[in-house]
């Protein structure tokens, strides 16, 4: 495992123009700015209780559609993660939580295992926090998924309101991959597979 834990990414499209910055290992510090308020919302809440220190900023044709924005974002996070856990010397590699948010309860399991692949188990009775569409998180979660290089399980086990629906998602989701890129002292020099690399 490296000292620092941090990544710094720049993409530009002309979708999008993101920057972010993140620190694996932070506090749950953020500042962030998309254009979409409900997604600053759910970011600011996957920093904090994933402990991650995260910088974005996001100018996107939000005018057309948020999905370019959700999207693409979810693709920097994922590569800023990519870099900043560098070989992935000693990571406990697999992350699992339940998070419940009043009457919605949702479930993510992580495996940080190089494949990309997104399992998206979630309908709500409706799908829309005003004009942010739900679906998008399924957006987040597969670019998310994609640029990490990772399994990602998410399943809403049960929920009605759209805006706990997703919070519990992204909390949720953050939790489990806190856990998954946890140092274990007992293979702290090694890669968590038996091919050697993941």
């Amino acid at each position: 495992m490296s000292a620092s834990r941090t990544a710094s990414i720049a993409r530009k499209t002309a979708e999008t123009d993101i920057k972010l910055a993140l620190n694996v290992d932070g506090s749950g510090r953020s500042s962030i700015a998309t254009g979409v308020p409900f997604f600053d919302h759910m970011l600011t809440l996957f920093a904090k209780h994933g402990h991650f220190d995260l910088d974005l900023t996001c100018v996107g044709d939000v005018a057309v559609d948020y999905h370019h924005t959700v999207e693409d974002v979810g693709l920097v996070l994922g590569e800023a993660f990519k870099k900043a856990l560098g070989d992935k010397k000693g990571i406990v590699r697999y992350g699992f939580f339940l998070v419940p948010m009043d009457e919605a309860l949702a479930r993510v399991v992580v495996d940080l295992s190089g494949r990309a692949a997104l399992v998206y188990d979630v309908t709500a009775p409706t799908m829309y926090v005003r004009d942010f569409n739900l679906i998008l998180v399924k957006e987040f979660c597969r670019g998310f998924s994609n640029a990490l290089a990772c399994n990602l399980h998410v399943k809403l086990d049960y929920g009605e309101e759209p805006h706990h629906v997703a919070e519990a998602i992204f909390k949720c989701m953050a939790r489990a991959i806190d856990a998954a890129v946890r140092v274990d002292p007992r293979s702290a020099d090694q890669i968590p597979s038996t091919k050697g690399l993941i």
